[in-house]
Protein backbone atom coordinates (compact mmCIF):
# COMPACT_ATOMS: atom_id res chain seq x y z
CA UNK A 1 0.00 0.00 0.00
CA UNK A 2 1.39 3.42 -0.99
CA UNK A 3 0.71 5.36 2.21
CA UNK A 4 2.55 8.39 0.84
CA UNK A 5 0.07 8.68 -2.04
CA UNK A 6 -2.81 8.35 0.38
CA UNK A 7 -1.39 11.06 2.61
CA UNK A 8 -0.91 13.37 -0.35
CA UNK A 9 -4.52 12.87 -1.43
CA UNK A 10 -5.71 13.70 2.07
CA UNK A 11 -3.58 16.86 2.13
CA UNK A 12 -4.81 17.93 -1.33
CA UNK A 13 -8.43 17.57 -0.23
CA UNK A 14 -7.77 19.54 2.95
CA UNK A 15 -5.89 22.24 1.05
CA UNK A 16 -8.70 22.68 -1.48
CA UNK A 17 -11.17 23.27 1.37
CA UNK A 18 -8.91 25.75 3.17
CA UNK A 19 -9.10 29.45 2.38
CA UNK A 20 -6.11 30.86 0.49
CA UNK A 21 -5.15 34.49 1.05
CA UNK A 22 -5.05 36.92 -1.85
CA UNK A 23 -1.42 37.02 -2.97
CA UNK A 24 0.86 36.54 -5.97
CA UNK A 25 2.35 33.11 -5.30
CA UNK A 26 5.36 33.39 -7.56
CA UNK A 27 8.94 34.50 -7.23
CA UNK A 28 9.89 38.11 -7.79
CA UNK A 29 10.92 37.07 -11.32
CA UNK A 30 7.54 35.52 -12.05
CA UNK A 31 8.31 31.81 -11.55
CA UNK A 32 5.11 30.19 -10.21
CA UNK A 33 5.49 28.67 -6.73
CA UNK A 34 3.40 25.63 -5.87
CA UNK A 35 1.93 25.35 -2.38
CA UNK A 36 3.99 22.26 -1.56
CA UNK A 37 7.08 20.50 -2.92
CA UNK A 38 7.72 16.77 -2.55
CA UNK A 39 10.34 14.23 -3.71
CA UNK A 40 8.61 14.13 -7.11
CA UNK A 41 9.76 17.72 -7.71
CA UNK A 42 13.46 16.98 -7.19
CA UNK A 43 14.68 15.53 -10.48
CA UNK A 44 17.87 13.71 -11.39
CA UNK A 45 20.58 11.69 -9.74
CA UNK A 46 22.13 13.15 -6.58
CA UNK A 47 25.75 12.81 -7.71
CA UNK A 48 24.95 14.22 -11.15
CA UNK A 49 22.88 17.21 -10.04
CA UNK A 50 24.28 17.99 -6.60
CA UNK A 51 27.36 16.01 -5.65
CA UNK A 52 29.47 17.13 -2.73
CA UNK A 53 30.97 20.52 -1.84
CA UNK A 54 34.26 21.09 -3.63
CA UNK A 55 33.41 18.50 -6.29
CA UNK A 56 31.92 18.73 -9.77
CA UNK A 57 29.36 20.14 -10.56
CA UNK A 58 29.87 22.35 -7.46
CA UNK A 59 26.15 22.92 -6.87
CA UNK A 60 26.75 22.70 -3.13
CA UNK A 61 29.81 24.94 -3.02
CA UNK A 62 33.25 25.40 -4.54
CA UNK A 63 35.27 24.24 -1.52
CA UNK A 64 34.93 21.01 0.49
CA UNK A 65 34.73 22.78 3.85
CA UNK A 66 33.21 26.14 2.81
CA UNK A 67 32.61 28.42 5.83
CA UNK A 68 33.72 25.77 8.34
CA UNK A 69 37.20 26.43 6.98
CA UNK A 70 37.11 30.13 6.14
CA UNK A 71 34.37 32.74 6.27
CA UNK A 72 33.57 34.90 3.26
CA UNK A 73 35.54 38.12 2.78
CA UNK A 74 33.84 41.25 4.12
CA UNK A 75 34.42 43.63 1.22
CA UNK A 76 32.55 46.92 1.59
CA UNK A 77 32.41 49.17 -1.49
CA UNK A 78 33.96 52.54 -0.62
CA UNK A 79 35.07 55.70 -2.35
CA UNK A 80 34.15 59.38 -2.37
CA UNK A 81 35.70 62.78 -2.79
CA UNK A 82 39.40 62.80 -3.47
CA UNK A 83 42.02 60.10 -2.74
CA UNK A 84 42.85 61.46 0.74
CA UNK A 85 39.20 61.23 1.84
CA UNK A 86 38.83 57.68 0.56
CA UNK A 87 42.18 56.63 2.03
CA UNK A 88 40.84 57.62 5.45
CA UNK A 89 37.63 55.63 4.85
CA UNK A 90 39.67 52.58 3.78
CA UNK A 91 41.68 52.70 6.99
CA UNK A 92 38.46 53.11 9.00
CA UNK A 93 36.96 50.01 7.38
CA UNK A 94 40.11 47.96 7.90
CA UNK A 95 40.18 49.00 11.55
CA UNK A 96 36.57 47.84 11.97
CA UNK A 97 37.06 44.32 10.69
CA UNK A 98 36.89 44.57 6.90
CA UNK A 99 39.49 42.31 5.30
CA UNK A 100 39.32 43.37 1.66
CA UNK A 101 39.05 46.72 -0.10
CA UNK A 102 36.58 47.54 -2.86
CA UNK A 103 37.11 50.85 -4.66
CA UNK A 104 34.19 52.95 -5.90
CA UNK A 105 35.23 55.49 -8.55
CA UNK A 106 33.34 58.66 -9.38
CA UNK A 107 31.37 59.03 -12.60
CA UNK A 108 34.02 60.96 -14.54
CA UNK A 109 36.61 58.26 -13.81
CA UNK A 110 34.14 55.54 -14.81
CA UNK A 111 33.58 57.34 -18.12
CA UNK A 112 37.30 57.84 -18.81
CA UNK A 113 37.12 61.58 -18.11
CA UNK A 114 39.44 63.77 -16.07
CA UNK A 115 38.15 65.94 -13.25
CA UNK A 116 38.83 69.09 -15.29
CA UNK A 117 36.65 67.99 -18.22
CA UNK A 118 33.59 70.20 -18.78
CA UNK A 119 31.52 67.00 -18.65
CA UNK A 120 32.78 66.35 -15.09
CA UNK A 121 31.33 69.55 -13.64
CA UNK A 122 29.37 68.79 -10.48
CA UNK A 123 30.28 65.09 -10.53
CA UNK A 124 33.85 65.08 -9.18
CA UNK A 125 33.97 62.78 -6.17
CA UNK A 126 30.21 62.72 -5.65
CA UNK A 127 29.54 58.99 -6.30
CA UNK A 128 33.01 57.62 -5.70
CA UNK A 129 36.63 58.65 -5.56
CA UNK A 130 38.16 60.80 -8.30
CA UNK A 131 41.29 59.22 -9.78
CA UNK A 132 42.91 61.19 -12.58
CA UNK A 133 46.53 60.06 -12.45
CA UNK A 134 49.11 57.78 -10.89
CA UNK A 135 49.56 60.42 -8.19
CA UNK A 136 45.95 59.86 -7.09
CA UNK A 137 46.44 56.09 -6.96
CA UNK A 138 49.54 56.57 -4.80
CA UNK A 139 47.56 58.77 -2.40
CA UNK A 140 44.64 56.33 -2.38
CA UNK A 141 46.84 53.53 -1.01
CA UNK A 142 49.17 55.63 1.10
CA UNK A 143 50.00 53.70 4.26
CA UNK A 144 48.19 50.57 3.06
CA UNK A 145 50.59 47.72 2.17
CA UNK A 146 49.45 46.67 -1.29
CA UNK A 147 50.99 43.20 -0.95
CA UNK A 148 48.93 42.50 2.18
CA UNK A 149 45.46 43.62 1.08
CA UNK A 150 43.19 42.25 -1.63
CA UNK A 151 41.67 45.07 -3.69
CA UNK A 152 38.64 45.02 -5.95
CA UNK A 153 38.29 47.94 -8.36
CA UNK A 154 34.85 48.58 -9.81
CA UNK A 155 36.01 50.00 -13.12
CA UNK A 156 35.13 48.89 -16.63
CA UNK A 157 35.66 51.08 -19.70
CA UNK A 158 39.02 52.53 -18.52
CA UNK A 159 39.90 49.41 -16.50
CA UNK A 160 43.18 49.01 -18.39
CA UNK A 161 44.32 52.45 -17.20
CA UNK A 162 43.39 51.90 -13.55
CA UNK A 163 45.04 48.48 -13.54
CA UNK A 164 48.21 50.08 -14.91
CA UNK A 165 48.05 52.74 -12.20
CA UNK A 166 47.61 50.07 -9.51
CA UNK A 167 50.61 48.13 -10.84
CA UNK A 168 52.88 51.19 -10.95
CA UNK A 169 51.71 52.49 -7.55
CA UNK A 170 52.56 49.09 -6.10
CA UNK A 171 55.99 49.18 -7.72
CA UNK A 172 56.61 52.48 -5.92
CA UNK A 173 55.87 50.63 -2.66
CA UNK A 174 58.36 47.94 -3.67
CA UNK A 175 55.62 45.44 -4.54
CA UNK A 176 55.89 43.53 -7.83
CA UNK A 177 52.85 42.68 -10.01
CA UNK A 178 53.02 38.99 -9.12
CA UNK A 179 52.39 39.89 -5.45
CA UNK A 180 49.19 41.81 -6.09
CA UNK A 181 45.89 40.15 -5.21
CA UNK A 182 42.50 41.46 -6.23
CA UNK A 183 40.11 42.05 -9.09
CA UNK A 184 39.31 44.48 -11.87
CA UNK A 185 35.62 44.41 -12.65
CA UNK A 186 36.52 45.00 -16.31
CA UNK A 187 33.23 43.51 -17.57
CA UNK A 188 32.75 45.66 -20.63
CA UNK A 189 29.97 43.54 -22.16
CA UNK A 190 27.62 44.21 -19.25
CA UNK A 191 28.24 47.92 -19.79
CA UNK A 192 26.51 47.71 -23.17
CA UNK A 193 23.71 45.67 -21.58
CA UNK A 194 23.04 47.58 -18.38
CA UNK A 195 25.37 50.24 -17.00
CA UNK A 196 26.05 52.17 -20.25
CA UNK A 197 29.62 53.28 -19.52
CA UNK A 198 31.87 52.53 -22.46
CA UNK A 199 34.66 54.15 -24.46
CA UNK A 200 34.81 52.13 -27.70
CA UNK A 201 32.60 49.83 -29.81
CA UNK A 202 32.30 46.21 -28.62
CA UNK A 203 34.96 44.69 -30.90
CA UNK A 204 37.87 47.01 -29.94
CA UNK A 205 36.70 46.80 -26.32
CA UNK A 206 37.17 43.03 -26.52
CA UNK A 207 40.61 43.61 -28.08
CA UNK A 208 41.64 45.65 -25.04
CA UNK A 209 40.12 43.02 -22.76
CA UNK A 210 42.23 40.33 -24.42
CA UNK A 211 45.36 42.44 -23.98
CA UNK A 212 44.66 42.81 -20.26
CA UNK A 213 43.89 39.11 -19.90
CA UNK A 214 47.17 38.12 -21.56
CA UNK A 215 49.15 40.62 -19.48
CA UNK A 216 47.64 39.49 -16.17
CA UNK A 217 47.99 35.79 -17.06
CA UNK A 218 51.70 36.33 -17.70
CA UNK A 219 52.52 38.74 -14.85
CA UNK A 220 49.78 38.73 -12.18
CA UNK A 221 48.97 35.17 -11.06
CA UNK A 222 46.95 36.36 -8.03
CA UNK A 223 44.88 38.89 -9.97
CA UNK A 224 41.37 38.39 -11.36
CA UNK A 225 41.36 40.26 -14.67
CA UNK A 226 37.58 40.36 -14.83
CA UNK A 227 34.70 40.11 -12.39
CA UNK A 228 31.90 39.03 -14.68
CA UNK A 229 29.05 41.07 -13.33
CA UNK A 230 25.38 40.27 -13.10
CA UNK A 231 24.87 42.89 -10.41
CA UNK A 232 24.17 45.78 -12.76
CA UNK A 233 22.06 43.60 -15.04
CA UNK A 234 19.79 42.89 -12.06
CA UNK A 235 19.79 46.53 -10.95
CA UNK A 236 18.59 47.43 -14.46
CA UNK A 237 15.44 45.39 -13.84
CA UNK A 238 16.24 41.87 -15.05
CA UNK A 239 14.77 38.70 -13.63
CA UNK A 240 16.98 36.29 -11.69
CA UNK A 241 17.14 33.99 -14.72
CA UNK A 242 18.14 36.87 -17.00
CA UNK A 243 20.88 37.93 -14.57
CA UNK A 244 22.08 34.34 -14.51
CA UNK A 245 21.93 33.80 -18.28
CA UNK A 246 23.35 37.11 -19.53
CA UNK A 247 26.13 37.11 -16.95
CA UNK A 248 27.24 33.60 -17.84
CA UNK A 249 26.93 34.32 -21.55
CA UNK A 250 29.27 37.28 -21.05
CA UNK A 251 31.62 34.97 -19.17
CA UNK A 252 31.67 32.46 -22.00
CA UNK A 253 32.46 35.30 -24.45
CA UNK A 254 35.49 36.22 -22.32
CA UNK A 255 36.61 32.59 -22.26
CA UNK A 256 36.42 32.50 -26.05
CA UNK A 257 38.40 35.76 -26.22
CA UNK A 258 41.17 34.21 -24.13
CA UNK A 259 41.28 31.11 -26.30
CA UNK A 260 41.38 33.29 -29.45
CA UNK A 261 44.36 35.13 -27.93
CA UNK A 262 46.26 31.84 -27.88
CA UNK A 263 45.89 31.06 -24.18
CA UNK A 264 45.04 27.61 -22.91
CA UNK A 265 41.72 27.78 -21.08
CA UNK A 266 43.27 26.41 -17.89
CA UNK A 267 45.96 29.12 -17.97
CA UNK A 268 43.45 31.91 -17.37
CA UNK A 269 40.04 30.51 -16.38
CA UNK A 270 41.06 29.90 -12.73
CA UNK A 271 41.41 33.69 -12.34
CA UNK A 272 37.94 34.53 -13.67
CA UNK A 273 35.52 35.59 -10.97
CA UNK A 274 31.88 36.69 -10.83
CA UNK A 275 29.83 39.40 -9.16
CA UNK A 276 26.14 38.81 -8.44
CA UNK A 277 23.22 40.71 -6.97
CA UNK A 278 21.43 39.31 -3.94
CA UNK A 279 17.87 40.58 -4.19
CA UNK A 280 14.99 40.37 -1.76
CA UNK A 281 13.32 37.12 -2.97
CA UNK A 282 15.14 34.88 -0.51
CA UNK A 283 14.85 31.40 -2.04
CA UNK A 284 15.09 32.54 -5.65
CA UNK A 285 18.45 34.16 -4.93
CA UNK A 286 19.84 31.10 -3.17
CA UNK A 287 18.78 28.91 -6.09
CA UNK A 288 20.28 31.34 -8.61
CA UNK A 289 23.71 31.04 -7.00
CA UNK A 290 23.51 27.24 -6.91
CA UNK A 291 22.39 27.04 -10.54
CA UNK A 292 25.18 29.43 -11.59
CA UNK A 293 27.88 27.16 -10.18
CA UNK A 294 26.44 24.08 -11.85
CA UNK A 295 26.05 25.73 -15.26
CA UNK A 296 29.55 27.25 -15.23
CA UNK A 297 31.21 23.96 -14.29
CA UNK A 298 29.25 21.97 -16.85
CA UNK A 299 29.83 24.32 -19.81
CA UNK A 300 33.49 24.92 -18.98
CA UNK A 301 34.11 21.19 -18.88
CA UNK A 302 31.92 19.99 -21.74
CA UNK A 303 32.19 22.91 -24.21
CA UNK A 304 35.56 24.51 -23.52
CA UNK A 305 37.46 21.43 -22.39
CA UNK A 306 38.68 22.80 -19.06
CA UNK A 307 40.53 20.17 -17.07
CA UNK A 308 41.82 22.11 -14.07
CA UNK A 309 39.19 22.00 -11.34
CA UNK A 310 39.99 25.64 -10.54
CA UNK A 311 38.62 26.53 -14.00
CA UNK A 312 35.35 24.81 -13.13
CA UNK A 313 34.84 26.49 -9.78
CA UNK A 314 32.72 29.60 -10.00
CA UNK A 315 33.97 31.97 -7.31
CA UNK A 316 31.82 35.03 -6.82
CA UNK A 317 31.37 38.24 -4.87
CA UNK A 318 27.88 39.36 -3.91
CA UNK A 319 26.35 42.72 -3.13
CA UNK A 320 22.92 43.20 -1.66
CA UNK A 321 20.39 44.87 -3.95
CA UNK A 322 20.66 48.63 -4.22
CA UNK A 323 17.29 48.88 -5.96
CA UNK A 324 15.57 47.20 -3.00
CA UNK A 325 16.51 50.09 -0.70
CA UNK A 326 13.82 52.68 -0.02
CA UNK A 327 14.09 56.35 0.87
CA UNK A 328 10.94 55.90 2.96
CA UNK A 329 11.72 54.75 6.53
CA UNK A 330 15.36 53.98 5.63
CA UNK A 331 16.03 52.05 8.85
CA UNK A 332 13.90 49.27 7.36
CA UNK A 333 16.73 48.83 4.85
CA UNK A 334 18.77 47.19 7.60
CA UNK A 335 16.26 44.32 7.62
CA UNK A 336 16.15 44.10 3.82
CA UNK A 337 19.93 44.01 3.61
CA UNK A 338 20.17 41.36 6.34
CA UNK A 339 17.80 39.02 4.47
CA UNK A 340 19.67 39.58 1.21
CA UNK A 341 23.02 38.98 2.89
CA UNK A 342 21.70 35.75 4.39
CA UNK A 343 20.59 34.55 0.94
CA UNK A 344 24.09 35.22 -0.42
CA UNK A 345 25.66 33.30 2.46
CA UNK A 346 23.31 30.35 2.11
CA UNK A 347 24.03 30.49 -1.64
CA UNK A 348 27.76 30.08 -0.96
CA UNK A 349 29.32 33.47 -1.80
CA UNK A 350 33.10 34.01 -1.42
CA UNK A 351 32.87 37.70 -0.51
CA UNK A 352 30.05 40.03 0.38
CA UNK A 353 29.15 43.72 0.42
CA UNK A 354 26.14 44.75 2.50
CA UNK A 355 24.52 48.03 1.46
CA UNK A 356 24.09 50.78 4.03
CA UNK A 357 20.67 51.89 5.23
CA UNK A 358 21.01 55.45 3.86
CA UNK A 359 22.21 54.68 0.32
CA UNK A 360 18.83 55.49 -1.23
CA UNK A 361 19.47 59.04 -0.01
CA UNK A 362 23.19 59.68 -0.32
CA UNK A 363 26.65 58.21 0.08
CA UNK A 364 26.66 56.26 3.37
CA UNK A 365 27.75 57.79 6.64
CA UNK A 366 30.39 56.05 8.75
CA UNK A 367 27.69 54.98 11.22
CA UNK A 368 25.62 53.39 8.44
CA UNK A 369 28.69 51.61 7.07
CA UNK A 370 29.46 50.25 10.53
CA UNK A 371 25.95 48.81 10.82
CA UNK A 372 26.37 47.20 7.39
CA UNK A 373 29.66 45.57 8.44
CA UNK A 374 28.14 44.43 11.75
CA UNK A 375 25.28 42.81 9.82
CA UNK A 376 27.78 40.47 8.19
CA UNK A 377 29.61 39.80 11.44
CA UNK A 378 26.36 38.91 13.22
CA UNK A 379 25.41 36.55 10.40
CA UNK A 380 28.83 34.91 10.54
CA UNK A 381 29.25 34.58 14.30
CA UNK A 382 25.78 34.50 15.87
CA UNK A 383 23.19 32.89 13.58
CA UNK A 384 24.72 29.43 13.12
CA UNK A 385 24.22 29.48 9.34
CA UNK A 386 27.92 28.78 8.79
CA UNK A 387 27.91 25.50 10.72
CA UNK A 388 26.61 23.26 7.92
CA UNK A 389 27.60 23.40 4.26
CA UNK A 390 24.70 24.18 1.88
CA UNK A 391 22.13 23.61 4.64
CA UNK A 392 19.19 24.04 2.25
CA UNK A 393 20.53 21.45 -0.21
CA UNK A 394 18.02 18.65 -0.65
CA UNK A 395 15.03 20.87 0.03
CA UNK A 396 12.46 19.82 -2.56
CA UNK A 397 11.55 23.46 -3.20
CA UNK A 398 15.16 24.64 -3.43
CA UNK A 399 16.19 21.87 -5.82
CA UNK A 400 13.12 22.34 -8.03
CA UNK A 401 13.67 26.11 -8.24
CA UNK A 402 17.38 25.64 -8.92
CA UNK A 403 16.47 23.34 -11.82
CA UNK A 404 13.94 25.83 -13.19
CA UNK A 405 16.39 28.75 -13.18
CA UNK A 406 18.98 26.53 -14.85
CA UNK A 407 16.44 25.56 -17.54
CA UNK A 408 15.58 29.21 -18.24
CA UNK A 409 19.27 30.12 -18.49
CA UNK A 410 19.95 27.40 -21.06
CA UNK A 411 16.98 28.61 -23.08
CA UNK A 412 18.59 32.07 -23.24
CA UNK A 413 21.94 30.50 -24.23
CA UNK A 414 20.19 28.81 -27.14
CA UNK A 415 18.70 32.10 -28.34
CA UNK A 416 22.04 33.92 -28.03
CA UNK A 417 23.84 31.17 -29.96
CA UNK A 418 21.24 31.42 -32.75
CA UNK A 419 22.04 35.16 -33.01
CA UNK A 420 25.74 34.47 -33.47
CA UNK A 421 27.01 34.98 -29.93
CA UNK A 422 26.84 37.54 -27.17
CA UNK A 423 28.43 40.46 -29.03
CA UNK A 424 25.97 40.10 -31.92
CA UNK A 425 23.09 39.81 -29.43
CA UNK A 426 24.23 43.02 -27.71
CA UNK A 427 24.56 44.88 -31.01
CA UNK A 428 21.01 43.75 -31.86
CA UNK A 429 19.74 44.96 -28.48
CA UNK A 430 18.41 41.54 -27.42
CA UNK A 431 19.43 41.49 -23.72
CA UNK A 432 18.32 45.09 -23.29
CA UNK A 433 14.85 44.39 -24.68
CA UNK A 434 14.43 41.35 -22.44
CA UNK A 435 15.44 43.33 -19.36
CA UNK A 436 13.18 46.26 -20.30
CA UNK A 437 10.20 43.92 -20.65
CA UNK A 438 10.93 42.28 -17.29
CA UNK A 439 11.33 45.63 -15.56
CA UNK A 440 8.06 46.92 -17.01
CA UNK A 441 6.23 43.77 -15.87
CA UNK A 442 7.48 44.16 -12.31
CA UNK A 443 6.54 47.85 -12.22
CA UNK A 444 3.01 47.01 -13.37
CA UNK A 445 2.71 44.41 -10.61
CA UNK A 446 3.73 47.01 -8.04
CA UNK A 447 1.27 49.57 -9.38
CA UNK A 448 -1.52 46.98 -9.38
CA UNK A 449 -0.44 45.89 -5.87
CA UNK A 450 0.09 42.32 -6.95
CA UNK A 451 3.46 42.71 -5.22
CA UNK A 452 4.33 44.84 -2.26
CA UNK A 453 7.21 46.97 -1.04
CA UNK A 454 6.70 47.97 2.56
CA UNK A 455 6.43 51.79 2.91
CA UNK A 456 6.15 52.21 -0.87
CA UNK A 457 2.84 50.70 -1.94
CA UNK A 458 1.67 49.23 1.39
CA UNK A 459 1.95 50.42 5.00
CA UNK A 460 2.64 54.02 4.14
CA UNK A 461 5.34 55.58 6.35
CA UNK A 462 4.20 57.53 9.38
CA UNK A 463 6.03 60.33 11.19
CA UNK A 464 9.29 59.85 9.35
CA UNK A 465 12.40 61.19 11.04
CA UNK A 466 15.17 62.79 9.07
CA UNK A 467 18.26 60.65 8.60
CA UNK A 468 21.61 62.36 8.75
CA UNK A 469 23.30 61.89 5.39
CA UNK A 470 26.87 62.19 4.20
CA UNK A 471 27.64 65.47 2.46
CA UNK A 472 30.71 66.16 0.37
CA UNK A 473 32.30 69.55 1.11
CA UNK A 474 32.77 71.59 -2.10
CA UNK A 475 36.44 72.18 -1.29
CA UNK A 476 37.14 68.47 -1.90
CA UNK A 477 36.43 68.81 -5.64
CA UNK A 478 38.40 72.07 -5.72
CA UNK A 479 41.35 70.30 -4.12
CA UNK A 480 41.20 67.56 -6.75
CA UNK A 481 41.11 70.07 -9.61
CA UNK A 482 44.04 72.03 -8.18
CA UNK A 483 46.12 68.87 -7.77
CA UNK A 484 45.45 67.87 -11.37
CA UNK A 485 46.36 71.35 -12.63
CA UNK A 486 49.63 71.31 -10.69
CA UNK A 487 50.47 67.81 -11.93
CA UNK A 488 50.05 68.82 -15.57
CA UNK A 489 52.36 71.78 -14.99
CA UNK A 490 55.25 69.93 -13.32
CA UNK A 491 55.33 66.60 -15.22
CA UNK A 492 57.37 66.09 -18.42
CA UNK A 493 54.65 66.85 -20.96
CA UNK A 494 56.90 65.96 -23.91
CA UNK A 495 57.32 62.49 -22.41
CA UNK A 496 53.54 62.23 -21.94
CA UNK A 497 52.95 63.05 -25.62
CA UNK A 498 55.57 60.51 -26.73
CA UNK A 499 53.95 57.79 -24.62
CA UNK A 500 50.48 58.61 -25.96
CA UNK A 501 51.75 58.38 -29.55
CA UNK A 502 53.30 54.98 -28.77
CA UNK A 503 49.94 53.89 -27.38
CA UNK A 504 48.07 54.99 -30.50
CA UNK A 505 50.54 53.09 -32.65
CA UNK A 506 49.94 49.92 -30.60
CA UNK A 507 46.18 50.40 -31.01
CA UNK A 508 46.57 50.67 -34.78
CA UNK A 509 48.70 47.51 -34.91
CA UNK A 510 48.57 44.22 -33.09
CA UNK A 511 50.82 44.89 -30.10
CA UNK A 512 49.52 44.39 -26.57
CA UNK A 513 48.20 47.79 -25.45
CA UNK A 514 48.87 47.20 -21.75
CA UNK A 515 52.60 47.88 -22.06
CA UNK A 516 52.33 51.37 -23.61
CA UNK A 517 49.50 52.17 -21.19
CA UNK A 518 51.80 51.34 -18.27
CA UNK A 519 54.51 53.57 -19.71
CA UNK A 520 52.03 56.42 -20.17
CA UNK A 521 50.91 56.00 -16.56
CA UNK A 522 54.55 56.14 -15.38
CA UNK A 523 54.85 59.46 -17.17
CA UNK A 524 51.74 60.63 -15.25
CA UNK A 525 49.44 60.74 -18.25
CA UNK A 526 45.85 60.97 -17.01
CA UNK A 527 42.87 58.68 -17.37
CA UNK A 528 41.26 61.13 -19.78
CA UNK A 529 44.36 61.60 -21.93
CA UNK A 530 44.90 57.87 -22.31
CA UNK A 531 41.22 57.25 -23.04
CA UNK A 532 41.09 59.98 -25.71
CA UNK A 533 44.25 58.64 -27.37
CA UNK A 534 42.67 55.20 -27.70
CA UNK A 535 39.34 56.62 -28.87
CA UNK A 536 41.13 58.41 -31.70
CA UNK A 537 42.02 54.97 -33.09
CA UNK A 538 39.08 52.81 -31.99
CA UNK A 539 36.24 55.31 -32.36
CA UNK A 540 33.09 55.75 -30.28
CA UNK A 541 29.88 53.70 -30.09
CA UNK A 542 26.15 54.43 -30.21
CA UNK A 543 23.87 51.60 -29.14
CA UNK A 544 20.84 50.22 -30.93
CA UNK A 545 17.72 51.48 -29.08
CA UNK A 546 15.85 48.70 -27.27
CA UNK A 547 12.36 49.03 -28.73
Amino acid sequence: MDTRKGARSRWEEAYEKAAEREAEFSTMSGVPVKPLYTPEDAEGDYDEKLGYPGEYPYTRGVYPNMYRGRLWTVRQFAGYGDPEETNRRFKYLLDHGQNGLSVAFDMPTLMGLDSDSPLSLGEVGTEGVAVDSLEDMELLFDGIPMDEVSTSMTINAPAMVLLAMYVVAAEKQGVSPDQLAGTNQNDILKEYIAQKEWLFPPEPSMRVFRDMLVYATEHMPKWNTVSISGYHIREAGSTAAQELAFTLADGFAYVEAGIEAGLDVDDFAPRLSFFFNSHIDFFEEICKFRAARRIWATVMKEKYGARDERSLRMRFHTQTAGVSLTAQEPYNNVARTAFEALAAILGGTQSLHTNSLDEALALPTEEAVRVAVRTQQIAALETGVTNAIDPLGGSYFVEALTDELERQAYDYFRQIDEMGGMIRAIEDGFPMREIADASARYQRELEEQKRHIVNVNIYEPQDEKDVETHRLPPEVAERQLNRLKELKQRRDNDEVERCLEDLKEACRGGDNTMYPIIEAVRAYATVGEISVAMQEVFGDYRETPAI
